[in-house]
C-alpha cells in the first residue's frame, strides 16, 4: 500500500466532522476545555523538552468528537515535532507499518485513529517499535527465511479510540501516557462557539453562543458544525448576524430540541419506553428497532442519554429513567 495513503487514509466521517485547519486550535494555550488533561500534558511535554527526549507514548480515549484528533496535532506542535497521521482499519498487513515506522524521523509523531482496529498481527509487530524503537522483519518463506531487525528513530505514538476496552491488554500497557477525554460543560462549549465563531468572521450574541452550546451535547464537533448551519439560516437571513430569535428558529428546523436530542435520540427513547415498556432492553435489539449500528449507538448517542440521566446500563439491558419519561412526554407506569 502506498505510504502517502495510509498517512492520508480517507476516513469515513462526513465533510461536518472534519473542521477547518483555521478553527482547530495550535497550542495547549489556545485548547478549550479538558483542564486536567491539558494541565497535566503540559507537565509531561516540558519534561520531555528538557530532557530532550520523546514524549512517552500518548492513548486518548473518549466519545467522539471530544478533540483527539485536534489534541495529537498540539501535542506535534508543542514538542516541535512532524505529525504522520493514519486510521487502525488503513493499516492492513505488517508491510504498512513497517513503511510508516521507517519513514519516521527523530521525535516525530505518529497518529493511529481508530487504533482500537489494529489488525492482530499488525498490532504485535508494534509492540517492539513501541518498546525498544525496534523493527523485526521476516524476508522470504520456509526454511530459507530470515529475520532482520531494523533501529527505528525515538517517536511518540499517539493512538485515539472511542473504545478503550476494545483494546488489547500489552498494547495498553504500552502507553506511558492515559487519557480520558470528557464530554464539555456549557461555559466551555460556549467559548469555543464564540472563539470559532470568530475565526469565521460572524457576529453572535451570548445568548445565541449559550444556547447553540445547550444543544451540543456536551462535544465541540458539534456545536461547530451546530453553528456552521446556524450561520448559513444568518448569511440568507440576517446579514451574518446572529440573535437568539434566528439561533432557535435554526436549530428548531434542524431538529435539535433544548437539551441537544435529534430525531435518533428521540426515536431510541420512544422505542425504550412504547415498544419496551420500559423494560430492560439489550443493545443489539434497540439497534434493530431503530435501524442503527450497535457501534453508533455506543459510541455517539448513548454516552450522551448516560449523562443527563435519561438511560441506564444494567445486567440485563439498557433501562430509560424518570427523567427520559418527563422529557418525552410519557407517564411512568
Amino acid at each position: 500500500m502506498d505510504s502517502n495513503k495510509l498517512m492520508n487514509p480517507e476516513l469515513e466521517n462526513s465533510i461536518e466532522e472534519n473542521l477547518e485547519t483555521s478553527i482547530r486550535p495550535k497550542v495547549l494555550e489556545e485548547y478549550i476545555g479538558q483542564s486536567k488533561v491539558k494541565e497535566n500534558m503540559k507537565i509531561y511535554i516540558e519534561a520531555a523538552k528538557k530532557r530532550e527526549e520523546a514524549l512517552d507514548h500518548v492513548l486518548l480515549y473518549g466519545p467522539p468528537g471530544l478533540g483527539k484528533t485536534t489534541l495529537a496535532n498540539i501535542i506535534a506542535n508543542e514538542m516541535n515535532s512532524n505529525i504522520k497521521i493514519t486510521s487502525g482499519p488503513a493499516i492492513e498487513k505488517a508491510g504498512d507499518l513497517a513503511a510508516l515506522l521507517t519513514n519516521l524521523s527523530e521525535f516525530d509523531v505518529l497518529f493511529i485513529d481508530e487504533i482500537h482496529r489494529l489488525n492482530k498481527n499488525v498490532e504485535e509487530i508494534l509492540y517492539p517499535a513501541l518498546e525498544d524503537f525496534t523493527l523485526d522483519i521476516v524476508i522470504g518463506k520456509g526454511p530459507t527465511s530470515k529475520s532482520i531487525r531494523i533501529d527505528l528513530p525515538k517517536f511518540t505514538l499517539i493512538g485515539a479510540t472511542t473504545k478503550a476496552g476494545s483494546l488489547s491488554t500489552p498494547l495498553r500497557d504500552r502507553f506511558g501516557i492515559v487519557s480520558r477525554l470528557e464530554l464539555y460543560d456549557i461555559n466551555d462549549l460556549k467559548s469555543i462557539v464564540k472563539r470559532t465563531a470568530k475565526i469565521l468572521d460572524v457576529d453572535i450574541d451570548e445568548k445565541s453562543a449559550e444556547e447553540i452550546a445547550r444543544r451540543s451535547r456536551g462535544t465541540p464537533r458539534i456545536a461547530n458544525r451546530l453553528l456552521k448551519r446556524v450561520r448559513d439560516y444568518a448569511a440568507v437571513l440576517s446579514n451574518n448576524n446572529i440573535d437568539i430569535k434566528l439561533t432557535k428558529v435554526a436549530l428548531n428546523r434542524l431538529e435539535i430540541d433544548e437539551i441537544g436530542l435529534d430525531d435518533i435520540d428521540r426515536k431510541i427513547l420512544e422505542t425504550m419506553i412504547e415498544k419496551y415498556g420500559g423494560r430492560p432492553v439489550g443493545i443489539d435489539a434497540l439497534a434493530t428497532t431503530v435501524g442503527e449500528e450497535v457501534d453508533t449507538i455506543e459510541d455517539v448517542y448513548e454516552p450522551y442519554l448516560i449523562q443527563i440521566g435519561f438511560i441506564s446500563r444494567t445486567p440485563r439491558g439498557r433501562i430509560p429513567l424518570p427523567a427520559a419519561y418527563a422529557h418525552m412526554g410519557y407517564e411512568m407506569k
